[in-house]
């Protein structure tokens, strides 16, 4: 069962409406969004390049900066160590191409997650110093790398770790907490302590992008170079699931405008190789199209595919190689449905249904899948869950969670089952003994202050509106508050006593329904609904009227336009 909460903030809308030469509807929105003071609102309407925090305000970026331009004078050779995710893979492009336009030799090793696993760790810095590598950069990594690091030192190499995952601690007895950070010559992270940035949930990428505008800037490189990125910077901050407010709407919102006329030929293929339409990309085709080709190769093969796609020098290259990732993908696509109805059977058949955050063991599941099928529990079960893998005395897993969970706040008070951990509120990777499975289930669901309350799925509702209301010019209106993303939710909208006429279900997999929706004063529109067409259809049969959460749209067909409401949620 849902709970549907209407938002109930209250502002002088009218006032708000003048000010910003908006509907009332729309500063209704905005306040909804804790957008409150008028400096706020115009940055939120209208921000661009010039509202960026500038790079200097972060901690370690001057001393970090020092030490690379050193490096890059003296000609020494640094090495880029990324991650195999997106963020990782963007974020080691981004330092990669910026620190050879500023004369850098420079090279990349991507981790492969079976090989290598998560982060830097001792048999890269070993590799690297039988490679003669004299700095270590990582980026998306490096944080909770202490050991590395220290043996990094004692051979001689200097370290610059660029990250943005949260800070390792020790609480002590008194409830303080003791940060620890790896002993590397520069850490830049927004989350470490004395940080003062003003806003701490940018992406791995954005951090990396953030030490090349730096850098540019030192050396005298025009600020247009540094926009060149933004895109790298856009499909990480979407694809690592970055909450779209403050900094990171301007960061995505500038690297959509780029993405959609990208020059990079392999972004250029993917695009192609998925049918997609340039000039229309958004947020929801990064985050379920280009994002999982991106992704796919770091989960089962290795990452540097998708960074040899990324630097490709011709078209036939980048063809082919956007090929092999959306191949990679739809196989991926497959082993995750498996996995997922695996772990669903586990939990409705055993006493994990009782439990308040899900830990489920499956041992043949491919781990790079892991964090995938954690969140698929975590949307049907709206609980946080855990997904372990391997058949190895060593397990590895993923972790999502939801909004009222903070899930690496809680694997720190579980860390005697853990060897090792990390992450951020909404997610985390962990590796344990599998004797230790069952011990850290118990624990984690002792220690979980979760209620009833807490578990039931909220649908977050922003206004009652007829849809007579709904016209080109709202939606134009509407258009200001994109991008629209987690941390940014498109607005929606309910009426109620709605009746449902002409219902038709098509699509592919009969998942889609298509409708006239007809309100008590007989005012009518088309719908569409997303979703399970069959459940909705018997729904409708048997109900007369409906309460129904939508948002509205244009649906463009040959030309033609028409006013539309897409249906979220019923009852």
């Amino acid at each position: 069962m849902e709970k549907w909460i209407v938002i109930a903030e209250h502002a002088d809308f009218m006032d708000i409406a003048r000010q910003f030469s908006i509907d009332p509807v729309l500063a209704r929105l905005i306040r909804n969004r804790d957008i409150v003071a008028s400096e706020e609102i115009k940055k939120y309407l209208y921000g661009g390049l010039l509202d960026l925090y500038p790079p200097e305000q972060l901690k370690g970026i001057r001393k970090a900066g020092k030490i690379l331009l050193q490096k890059i004078r003296e000609r020494k050779l640094i090495r880029v160590i990324g991650d195999y995710d997106i963020d990782g893979v963007m974020s080691a492009y981004i330092l990669q191409t910026g620190l050879k336009r500023l004369g850098a030799i420079c090279n990349v090793r991507m981790p492969e997650r079976i090989k290598d696993g998560y982060g830097l760790n001792e048999n890269l810095v070993r590799q690297a110093f039988d490679d003669s590598i004299d700095t270590i950069v990582t980026c998306d990594n490096g944080i909770i790398a202490s050991a590395p690091i220290s043996l990094a030192r004692e051979l001689g190499m200097s370290t610059v770790v660029t990250d943005h995952h949260e800070v390792s601690y020790s609480e002590q007895e008194d409830g303080t907490r003791e940060y620890i950070l790896p002993p590397a010559d520069a850490v830049i992270n927004p989350k470490q302590p004395g940080c003062s940035y003003p806003f701490k949930e940018i992406c791995g990428a954005a951090i990396a992008w953030k030490l090349i505008c730096y850098l540019y800037n030192q050396v005298g490189i025009e600020e247009k170079e540094q926009e060149n990125f933004l895109e790298f910077v856009c499909l990480a901050t979407v694809g690592d699931v970055m909450d779209l407010q403050d900094e990171n709407r301007i960061l995505v919102k500038e690297g959509l405008k780029r993405l959609r006329r990208t020059k990079n030929l392999g972004i250029q293929a993917l695009i192609k190789q998925n049918g997609l339409e340039p000039l229309q990309i958004d947020v929801h085709h990064i985050g379920f199209v280009l994002g999982p080709c991106l992704n796919a190769s770091g989960r089962l093969d290795t990452a540097k595919r998708t960074l040899d796609l990324l630097t490709a020098e011709s078209r036939e290259e980048s063809e082919r190689l956007a090929r092999d990732l959306k191949a990679m993908n739809e196989k991926r696509k497959g082993m995750t449905e498996q996995g997922v109805e695996e772990a669903v059977s586990l939990v409705e058949s055993t006493s994990l249904i009782d439990d308040k955050v899900l830990v489920i063991y499956l041992p043949n599941c491919h781990e790079s899948l892991a964090g995938i099928i954690a969140g698929r529990l975590k949307e049907y079960y709206h609980r946080p869950s855990f997904v372990l893998t391997g058949k190895e005395e060593g397990t590895k897993g993923s972790g999502r969670s939801i909004e009222v969970y903070s899930m690496y706040e809680e694997l720190c008070k579980c860390r005697e089952y853990l060897i090792r951990f990390g992450g951020h509120p909404m997610a985390a990777g962990i590796c344990m003994e599998k004797k230790n499975i069952p011990l850290f289930r118990e624990r984690i669901n002792q220690l979980c202050e979760l209620t009833e309350e807490d578990i039931i799925p909220q649908i977050t509702i922003d206004a009652p509106m007829s849809i007579r209301y709904v016209n080109r010019k709202l939606l134009e209106q509407i258009a200001l508050l994109k991008p629209f993303g987690k941390g940014n939710p498109r607005p929606l909208f309910i009426e109620k006593k709605m009746k449902v006429l002409n219902q038709r279900i098509f699509g592919k997999n009969r998942n889609v329904v298509k409708m006239q929706v007809m309100n008590e004063n007989g005012y009518a529109m088309n719908g569409i609904y997303f979703g399970n067409a069959r459940k909705f259809s018997h729904y409708v049969a048997i109900h007369s009227q409906l309460s129904l959460v939508y948002y509205p749209s244009i649906n463009s067909h040959m030309g033609h336009e028409t006013l539309q409401i897409i249906i979220t949620n019923y009852r």
